[in-house]
């Protein structure tokens, strides 16, 4: 046993039938049928030519808890998996912006305020698996049109400072006259903080003097998305 007359060995035999198997049950139920093991399973064939990935599916999840978390992680993050190396790594933080840049799609080319369950979606993607607080601002037009989605700062598992004179130069650079914040919380939970909301308040009042507008401040974390605007807060 171990090799047959044509050279080929059975277990890598057995490999080559499992992952047609596996071809073939996404063929047939779709890709939205697969669990989400067999699903990096899957993408991760593309990188790998041959072997056995199905522990190395597993063991991403395991290490990083859930599929968005997978793709969401850092390069270097990847690469403390046993197994991931700069090629494999490369190609999960592919599928990752590729996740971002067909979410930005939904909403680029038209108001934003009018596309709101696309932009939530986005944000979702963006920042919700997000090991460090990250400070974004979404740069609109007068018709309130995406100009640019930018990070302005990146900071600590539970703090990312903000300078409102910081924003409201960018804003004067790229010619915005309104804005959306977001940030994230790694802790999971998207409930704004004391320093959350005096942050905010500084930002929207600093942009008031510009005639430039805060539509809304959105706070995300794994277990939801917070608006400032929904719960009153400016």
């Amino acid at each position: 046993m171990g090799a047959r007359s044509d050279g080929v060995s059975d277990g890598a035999t057995h490999q080559l039938g499992h992952r047609e198997r596996l071809r073939d049950r996404a063929r047939a139920g779709g890709l939205a049928a697969l669990p989400d093991y067999e699903l990096l399973e899957l993408y991760l064939f593309r990188t790998f030519a041959r072997g056995d990935v199905k522990p190395l599916a597993k063991a991403l999840l395991t290490r990083f808890g859930t599929f968005a978390a997978v793709l969401a992680a850092s390069r270097d993050e990847l690469r403390t998996v046993a197994g991931i190396g700069e090629a494999a790594a490369i190609d999960l933080k592919l599928l990752h912006e590729a996740a971002l840049r067909a979410g930005r799609d939904a909403f680029a080319h038209r108001p934003v305020i009018s596309s709101w369950s696309a932009l939530l979606g986005y944000v979702r993607v963006a920042l919700a698996n997000e090991p460090r607080e990250q400070f974004r601002v979404l740069f609109l037009d007068k018709k309130n049109q995406l100009i640019a989605d930018e990070v302005l700062n990146h900071g600590t598992v539970d703090h990312a400072p903000v300078y409102p004179r910081e924003v409201m130069r960018r804003a004067l650079e790229l010619s915005s006259s309104n804005l959306i914040l977001l940030h994230n919380h790694p802790s999971g939970d998207p409930t704004p903080s004391r320093p959350d909301i005096d942050m905010t308040k500084q930002i929207v009042e600093a942009g008031k003097a510009l005639k430039i507008t805060v539509h809304d401040h959105l706070v995300v974390g794994r277990e939801g998305v917070a608006s400032f605007k929904a719960l009153g807060l400016f």
